[in-house]
């Protein structure tokens, strides 16, 4: 039986521990057996706490999804956007273990329904933030276009980043481009 007030600590463990041999392995090759001697724990306390390595799966990207959250409040429009782009290629995102791991999880979430809902959540939680900004920022016929297409060019470049097709995974160049689009976009459709 897990001792009482470690569940936080030992599902830290078991989250970073897959993160870690997802990004060595791959999906196909992570095992619980694997995921919990990296941990230093029993395989048996990941099924007590996720239930199976479908669950612990989930759980990570649920991390992962965690830190792109908004957590204090910007009330520049313009800041509040700027934030969210560097967020998306923050070095929690940006780090090996994650970029593997999200590259496993949108292949997975084809075809698997607890991760596609999970890709569904945040794709449509970073239009609603970035419309949310977009709406201070723009005329309200822009707005939708906009959050959508500065959602996907996020996605496009932390993609190509994050594969070293370009930048050697340097996110800079990224961010910089993102923000002149973003800036781009209210110089010709603003208020």
């Amino acid at each position: 039986m897990p001792k009482v007030g470690m569940e936080p600590v030992r599902k830290k463990q078991l989250i970073e521990a897959t993160l870690e041999v997802m990004a060595e392995v791959g999906y196909h090759g992570t095992t619980i057996s694997l995921i919990s001697k990296r941990a230093g724990l029993s395989s048996g306390i990941i099924s007590h706490y996720f239930g199976d390595k479908q669950g612990l799966i989930e759980a990570t990207m649920r991390h992962l999804l965690d830190a792109l959250k908004i957590t204090q409040r910007i009330d520049d429009p313009l800041e509040r956007i700027d934030f969210i782009i560097e967020n998306n290629f923050s070095q929690t995102q940006g780090a090996s273990s994650a970029t593997n791991t999200w590259f496993n999880f949108w292949a997975l979430s084809l075809h698997n329904e607890g991760l596609h809902r999970l890709q569904t959540i945040n794709h449509k939680r970073l239009e609603r933030n970035l419309a949310f900004s977009y709406r201070k920022l723009l005329e309200p016929s822009q707005v939708k276009n906009a959050a959508a297409s500065t959602a996907a060019l996020i996605d496009g470049y932390w993609l190509r980043y994050s594969m070293g097709s370009v930048g050697n995974g340097d996110f800079s160049e990224a961010v910089a481009r993102s923000k002149q689009y973003v800036r781009d976009l209210v110089s010709q459709y603003g208020k």
